[in-house]
């Protein structure tokens, strides 16, 4: 039986090499059991010609930046008047691995209710794979989370719900109707993945960690504290601490703190006066 399976991607001028390249291995990774529907989401302020077979919704910037939430969402609505059977979540700088929709697929079959969280590896500037076999040799899953033997699944803990990232998830239509989809509060950079995290653990929706569901990071330049988003940061950081009572992301504001941008004040933390 095949398995209808759209890749949500949220996508920018700014990253086309990225999304390119993904584009190209998302067509070598269909299968007879494995139905690719595509779907882009594009978030610049003027729309972009699709392909052939690629469905796009436009998403324009809002007042305070790109709204990836709200991509994501209206993309998987287009996702689901398709009638697939599974939402893949991958962001524009990432490429799948030569197993991920298949590990993705058996584990929705496993686990319908719950997340379902691959691992993920960060290439470096030097590596830019041409296909999906050169991918095994540069894996290197992130060690900040966990990454279970291929073909495994493992649940994660209520302490790990924190470490789910958007980049890429899988989850069948109906836990994605139970989840809601992403806050649409949330514009520019930050927070809204996180959000989500924590509404999952709140309303019990399980939350898995899927062993060679591989994607890769396509590399780009970032700063260590994300310097260009700190507005971002700052604005989304309150608005997710006014709903779970903490901030979130915690160790790009303590280096803006340490670096004289930010300070701490009742409870929150803003730009510095000077």
């Amino acid at each position: 039986m095949t398995t209808r399976v759209a890749v949500i991607t949220p996508a920018s001028s700014n990253r086309l090499a990225h999304l390119h390249r993904q584009r190209r291995f998302l067509r070598d990774a269909e299968t007879a059991d494995i139905e690719i529907v595509r779907v882009e989401a594009w978030l610049d302020a003027d729309e972009a010609p699709a392909p052939e077979r690629v469905r796009q919704v436009h998403v324009p910037p809002g007042p305070d930046g790109m709204r990836v939430g709200t991509a994501r969402n209206a993309a998987a609505r287009a996702a689901l008047d398709e009638g697939v059977d599974l939402l893949v979540f991958l962001d524009v700088d990432c490429l799948p691995g030569p197993q991920m929709l298949e590990r993705y697929v058996d584990a929705s079959r496993a686990h319908p209710d719950d997340i379902l969280c691959g691992p993920v590896t960060y290439l470096e500037s030097v590596q830019r794979p041409a296909d999906a076999g050169e991918l095994d040799a540069l894996t290197r899953p992130h060690p900040v989370r966990p990454h279970p033997a291929d073909g495994t699944v493992v649940a994660a803990d209520a302490s790990q719900y924190d470490l789910f990232w958007s980049l890429s998830f899988a989850v069948t239509p109906a836990t994605w109707e139970r989840l809601g989809g992403f806050d649409e509060v949330y514009e520019g950079y930050g927070a809204e993945d996180t959000d989500l995290g924590r509404r999952a653990r709140a309303r019990g929706v399980g939350l898995q960690w899927v062993g060679g569901a591989h994607a890769y990071h396509q590399w780009h330049p970032a700063g260590t504290p994300p310097w260009r988003h700190i507005d971002d940061i700052l604005r989304n950081g309150a608005l997710f601490a006014e709903r779970w009572g903490e901030w979130p992301m915690r160790g790009w504001i303590d280096a803006f703190v340490e670096a004289g941008a930010v300070e701490a004040i009742d409870g929150g933390f803003r730009r510095t006066a000077h």
